[in-house]
């Protein structure tokens, strides 16, 4: 294209007969009204159709995301019901009887099984007594003063604290030396 071409003034420049001056519209704003409608409808149905894809994801995920801790629990819950029978037998001993230590026995073998399910599943029990008291896996329920022991000291636990990996699931009650 020349200068002098492009310099020259187009028909659609000059005013028309309604005098209006505007300048031309370029290709990509003349279009017609209809298409812009049609256009406009089409974003509008994607947008609807993203939405509803979505919404429709997150619904599938919450689902699955249910499925997976049902099963969790239903495996954990499993494992759980044969110590349910051992404690049901041990409670079922007749008082009377003079098997005091049987039944003693009967509910340590229960409590080391459950201590050895718990293991399997990767909980770890908090060691407490003579460590340095820690507020992430220790609560203080009492402070007092103990001869030998240096200030800040665990001195007793209450009830013991578990862990699941690094994730505290309890935090062990303990009594903590006072100077």
């Amino acid at each position: 294209m020349s200068d002098d071409t492009r310099l020259a003034p187009r028909d659609s420049d000059q005013p028309d007969a309604s005098g209006d001056t505007s300048p031309p519209q370029s290709p990509e704003t003349a279009e017609d009204p209809e298409e812009v409608r049609r256009q406009r409808d089409e974003y509008y149905d994607l947008l609807l159709r993203k939405t509803a894809e979505f919404d429709n994801y997150r619904k599938r995920i919450e689902r699955e995301r249910r499925g997976q801790a049902d099963v969790a629990a239903s495996d954990l819950i499993r494992d759980i019901l044969p110590l349910v029978d051992d404690l049901e037998r041990a409670l079922a001993v007749d008082e009377g009887s003079g098997k005091l230590d049987a039944y003693r026995r009967g509910v340590e073998l229960i409590h080391q099984q459950l201590l050895a399910l718990l293991r399997r599943r990767g909980v770890t029990s908090i060691e407490a007594v003579g460590t340095d008291f820690d507020p992430h896996v220790h609560q203080a329920i009492s402070y007092e003063p103990a001869e030998g022991r240096r200030d800040g000291e665990v001195i007793e636990e209450l009830r013991r604290g578990y862990q699941l990996g690094d994730r505290l699931l309890r935090p062990a009650f303990v009594k903590v030396a006072k100077g």
